[in-house]
């Protein structure tokens, strides 16, 4: 695809979440009756268009991954995304939900803008497998999370296998400045009414393990899980 084809797609598939976001009831700003004000991207950037390899596991294994309620989203490791930013190589995990995402798997990731420019306790991309296992991976299309415009929804966090050590100024910012925890770990500390020092070290959780959370099926979130 060129880019100028590339930039009208991307340009309308953000008009249409904008709708989405605005109106439709499935919205975490309609039902959550939460003030919407458009969503907040880097500018578009083809250099974050960037060829990556599935490195498949020998055997897809069972992960969790932690979520803001401290619970843990129950997914299927299966390989890491091989690819270089600025001809630095780089890994992200790749994961899969179960049962009815079909072929759509999901990459969790922070780098060096979360918790300043863009949301702190990470940012997702999806994709669907192919048999070749090359990808696009088009950070471009990075979004939040739900969680990160309402506490009504429960999201996994990436794992810090995939914390980029590089800036990822592509796809979506932060929406609102006092719904930006730094990182996973200061968003559990201020749900528990504890915030961090200024310059001290995140806290790390004990693993917990029991009555891990199933995640569903993406829809425009995701992997974000309303809570009951």
């Amino acid at each position: 695809m060129s880019d100028d084809a590339w930039m009208r797609e991307l340009e309308t598939e953000r008009a249409m979440k904008n709708e989405f976001m605005a109106r439709h009831p499935e919205s975490p700003f309609v039902g959550g009756r939460v003030p919407f004000h458009e969503l907040r991207y880097f500018p578009p950037d083809p250099e974050f268009r960037i060829s990556a390899t599935l490195e498949r596991a020998p055997v897809p294994e069972e992960a969790y991954l932690r979520t803001n309620r401290d619970n843990q989203a129950v997914m299927r490791y299966l390989g890491d995304l091989a690819f270089s930013v600025g001809g630095r190589a780089l890994r992200l995990r790749v994961y899969h939900a179960g049962e009815g995402v079909g072929t759509s798997v999901f990459v969790p990731f922070r780098d060096t803008t979360s918790g300043r420019e863009s949301y702190g306790p990470g940012r997702y991309l999806t994709l669907e497998l192919n048999p070749d296992d090359e990808y696009e991976l088009d950070f471009n299309r990075a979004f939040n999370p739900y969680c990160a415009y309402t506490d009504d929804f429960e999201c996994g966090f990436p794992p810090a296998e995939n914390d980029l050590p590089v800036p990822i100024r592509a796809g979506e910012r932060v929406w609102a400045a006092d719904r930006n925890p730094r990182t996973p770990s200061s968003l559990m500390l201020e749900r528990s009414g504890r915030r961090p020092k200024p310059g001290a070290a995140p806290a790390r959780a004990p693993p917990k393990r029991a009555r891990p959370a199933k995640p569903r099926a993406a829809t425009g979130a995701a992997r974000s899980r309303r809570r009951r």
